[in-house]
């Protein structure tokens, strides 16, 4: 195993939960095996993931135990409820590795039946004024998106009610609506929200409860306005999520799961359970924005993901072979990935 820094400076800086991020901090992992090197990507999110040093730790005692016991053994040094970026870059290194020797895209590699040409994406719209909103949207709707995603609850609810009625005055009722509120309403405030947003149109809000109020969330869910929960498979095991009944849609981060293939894993039990899931990154470089890309391409008829992403980053790893059109993502059909890991570098 092989591990490379970089930082990655966004091309704005995105103010989150936790704090404003202005570059995105991480490790390239290439592994040798099965006479291919694969490539994977390990890049801490502060409040969602180990800290960078722990990551950094974790991937050299990995390392270590790699060389004594195989990938099998350095696996078990990567748990995914304590260092999931570390285990993602690991794992995501091995599937490409193991996709590429089986001369298959890595979507294949879940599952060999599928063919998958793109996957549908949507476009998200940051906190502002109703007018600037429904600009905003507007542009994503002429860009092709035929789904877009708002932040709400930085404002109140009625300003936020104000936002959405905004929107549908100046595009119409065809665009599909989301809503992320990322944990900051009160029950009351949700109820007041769900009742509203449904005259909107509104398809799921993301979070609208702080992330350990699993019962707050399943009285929330099974109307017209879904519950789509982010934060909570944090703070919780997402069996322990579904077997609350807290949620209509998962939204699945790799990064934050421990790898592509939990993803995966985690997208399939969850439409098993009557549950749709939502991929999205966490603000990644290309190799683990392909990673998410194959896991959503590897789930059938899924729906809007959050992977169009890449423009937040004003340079990449590698050139990115994914390109957007019409409010779809196109799926790399070579081998693994679909990059070449000799491109992938931190001064791409």
């Amino acid at each position: 195993m092989n591990t490379t820094p970089f930082s990655l400076p966004l091309s704005s800086p995105l103010a989150t939960a936790s704090g404003t991020i202005e570059e995105r901090d991480g490790l390239v992992v290439r592994y040798d095996h099965r006479g291919h090197t694969g490539v994977g990507e390990a890049t801490p999110l502060p409040g969602w993931t180990e800290s960078l040093p722990d990551c950094r730790a974790a991937l050299a005692s990995a390392a270590t135990a790699e060389i004594a016991g195989g990938h099998a053994a350095a696996m078990l040094e990567l748990a995914a409820d304590s260092v999931p970026a570390a285990r993602h870059g690991f794992a995501t290194a091995l599937l490409d590795a193991d996709a590429r020797a089986d001369g298959v895209p890595l979507y294949q590699w879940f599952d060999a039946d599928r063919r998958c040409q793109s996957v549908p994406v949507n476009a998200t719209v940051g906190d502002g004024a109703p007018a600037a909103t429904a600009d905003a949207v507007a542009e994503a709707d002429d860009a092709g998106f035929d789904c877009c995603k708002l932040k709400v609850g930085a404002r109140s609810v009625e300003d936020d009610i104000e936002r959405l009625r905004a929107v549908r005055e100046r595009v119409g009722d065809d665009l599909t609506l989301r809503a992320d509120a990322n944990g900051a309403w009160r029950p009351a405030e949700a109820e007041r929200a769900f009742e509203v947003f449904a005259d909107y149109g509104v398809d799921y809000v993301e979070q609208p409860l702080p992330a350990d109020d699993l019962d707050g969330h399943a009285a929330l869910r099974g109307g017209p306005v879904g519950v789509a929960l982010d934060e909570s498979l944090v703070h919780r095991r997402a069996d322990t999520v579904l077997s609350a009944d807290a949620a209509d849609v998962l939204i699945l981060k790799p990064m934050v799961l421990g790898g592509p293939g939990n993803a995966y894993t985690l997208a399939m039990r969850a439409r098993d359970h009557g549950v749709e899931p939502v991929v999205t990154t966490t603000i990644d470089g290309v190799v683990a924005r392909l990673a998410a890309l194959h896991v959503a391409a590897g789930v059938p008829d899924i729906g809007a993901c959050g992977l169009a992403t890449g423009d937040r980053l004003a340079h990449d790893l590698a050139p990115d072979p994914a390109t957007l059109s019409g409010g779809r993502l196109s799926v790399p059909q070579t081998d693994g990935l679909g990059l070449d890991p000799a491109e992938v570098s931190p001064d791409a």
